[in-house]
């Protein structure tokens, strides 16, 4: 008979836009991966809670006061991140403990992110992805990723062609793809991110329909009906002033995110110095999208 293993649960509960910055600090510690719990209904609540499992063994102790640690600093920048919770589990596979909680979550009015252990039977004219919380970000969570799938939900149309720079786990690809994108090219700089978005778009059978590559705005070519950058404002101010708008076909869209409240001003004005306009701003959550065209 195998004597179940004995793990400590850390368990830290924040607002959306924190999660990540807590699970990286935990995945440090918790080669197993870190699991995110949405809740039982799978709607967005106002938190979410990141838990970690070490395995208790000789090095437990100083594990954990790493991990107190790291959070505590992560805390001195971020104040809204409380202190951690502990708890022992004596479980052979803790992944099936979490799995157990993790149910689907809906973005927008139509898309439906489902992990893959979960059977779902979508609504009429509901959209289906499946991608796995855990050490993958960007599967929804943070208000900036709701705001493009929100944006895409808008502007994405039969044949419409799609641009996602800074692409991460291709989330913003996929959704343009399955609302009927007619060409999506999704470029990221960091071969970590492409690895990921590939094996998403393969589990979702996207792989023929979207163009994934290593690069970023210096290596795109073309023109597109739609651009969309969920990534920093200070990156859409560098790159505004580096070709974006000549991305953004005559009579097409620019959606950009990643934008604290207090630095919209700042892209707007980089965006207008481009020869855009800004015709919308959506916020979120101290977190905004904007909306631009060609003037």
């Amino acid at each position: 008979m195998t004597t179940p293993m004995e793990w400590l649960e850390v368990s830290v509960q924040v607002n959306h836009e924190a999660a990540e910055a807590v699970a990286e600090v935990l995945s440090r510690y918790a080669p197993q991966g870190v699991a995110l719990d949405l809740g039982s209904e799978g709607e967005l609540s106002p938190t979410v809670t990141v838990k970690a499992y070490l395995a208790v063994d000789a090095d437990i102790d100083a594990r954990r006061r790493r991990v107190e640690e790291g959070l505590w600093h992560l805390h001195q920048i971020w104040p809204v991140i409380p202190e951690p919770r502990f708890r022992s589990v004596v479980d052979q596979d803790w992944t099936a403990t979490w799995k157990e909680q993790i149910q689907v979550l809906h973005l927008g009015q139509r898309i439906v992110i489902k992990p893959t252990w979960r059977t779902y039977e979508p609504k009429p004219g509901e959209v289906v992805l499946e991608m796995d919380p855990g050490l993958a970000f960007g599967t929804g969570l943070h208000p900036t990723t709701r705001l493009c799938v929100a944006a895409l939900e808008d502007f994405v149309e039969p044949h419409t062609t799609v641009l996602d720079l800074g692409t991460g786990t291709g989330i913003l690809a996929m959704v343009a793809a399955r609302l009927g994108a007619g060409h999506v090219l999704a470029v990221d700089n960091d071969e970590n991110a492409i690895i990921a978005a590939r094996a998403n778009m393969d589990a979702n059978g996207l792989a023929g329909a979207i163009d994934l590559a290593l690069g970023s705005l210096a290596n795109v070519e073309s023109s597109f009906a739609l651009v969309v950058a969920n990534i920093l404002a200070p990156v859409i101010i560098a790159m505004a002033g580096s070709g974006l708008a000549e991305r953004v076909a005559r009579g097409g869209v620019l959606v950009v995110s990643g934008i604290l409240e207090e630095q919209i001003e700042d892209v707007v004005a980089a965006l207008e110095s481009a020869g855009l306009a800004v015709t919308e701003r959506r916020i979120q959550e101290e977190w905004a999208a904007l909306v631009a065209r060609w003037l």
